[in-house]
C-alpha cells in the first residue's frame, strides 16, 4: 500500500516548479533525490529540487520542464512506500485497535484518525456512537499496534456522559 507524501497543487513560475500540498511530517520523502510513484500514471518521478517561497513547498520534478508539464500534474499525489517512523502510526494500522482505559476496561473500537489543525483525534466508536479523543500523549499514553490497543486516559464526561465535572459534589 503506497502512502501520499504530497499532492501536487499548480504551477510556479515558466520553468516546470510546482507547489506541494505536503501530507507528511518526514522531510526525508520529499528530499532532492527522493523517488515517488505518480498517482494515476502509477509512473516514477525524482524530485530534483525543493525550496519555501511564501510558505508554500515548491518542487522540480524530473521530466518536468515547462509551466504546461506542471499544471497538468495539478491534483496527482505523489505516493511513497510506507516506512516506520518512531510515535508515528498511518490510520490503517490503527482502526480497529480496542480502546481501553488505564485499567483495562473496554471503551470502545478505534474507527478511524481525523486530521486536525492543534492535534489529530483519535475516533472511537462505542455503544453511544463515535467518541473524538485528541491524539496527544496526555489522554493516549499508549498505542499497541502489534498487541491491538491502545490506552485511553480519558477526563471526565469524554466517554461517561453522566460523569460530574461541575467541581460541585465531593
Amino acid at each position: 500500500m503506497l502512502m501520499t507524501a504530497a499532492i501536487i497543487g499548480p504551477a510556479h513560475g515558466l520553468k516546470g516548479e510546482v507547489v506541494l500540498d505536503v501530507r507528511s511530517d518526514d522531510p526525508a520523502v520529499l528530499a532532492p533525490g527522493a523517488s515517488l510513484v505518480l498517482s494515476g500514471s502509477g509512473s516514477g518521478v525524482v524530485v530534483e529540487s525543493t525550496r519555501v517561497h511564501k510558505g508554500r513547498v515548491l518542487a522540480r520534478l524530473g521530466g518536468v520542464g515547462t509551466r504546461e508539464e506542471a499544471e497538468a500534474l495539478r491534483g496527482a499525489a505523489l505516493l511513497v512506500a510506507p516506512h516506520d517512523e518512531e510515535d508515528a502510526w498511518y490510520p490503517h494500522q490503527l482502526k480497529g485497535l480496542r480502546a481501553e482505559d488505564p485499567q483495562g476496561r473496554p471503551l470502545g473500537s478505534v474507527s478511524g484518525l481525523r486530521p486536525g489543525g492543534a492535534q489529530d483525534l483519535l475516533l472511537v466508536g462505542t455503544e453511544r456512537g463515535e467518541v473524538m479523543v485528541p491524539f496527544v500523549r496526555q489522554l493516549v499514553p499508549t498505542v499497541d499496534v502489534e498487541g491491538g490497543r491502545v490506552v485511553i486516559d480519558a477526563p471526565p464526561g469524554l466517554f461517561d456522559d453522566g460523569a460530574d465535572d461541575s467541581g460541585e459534589g465531593a
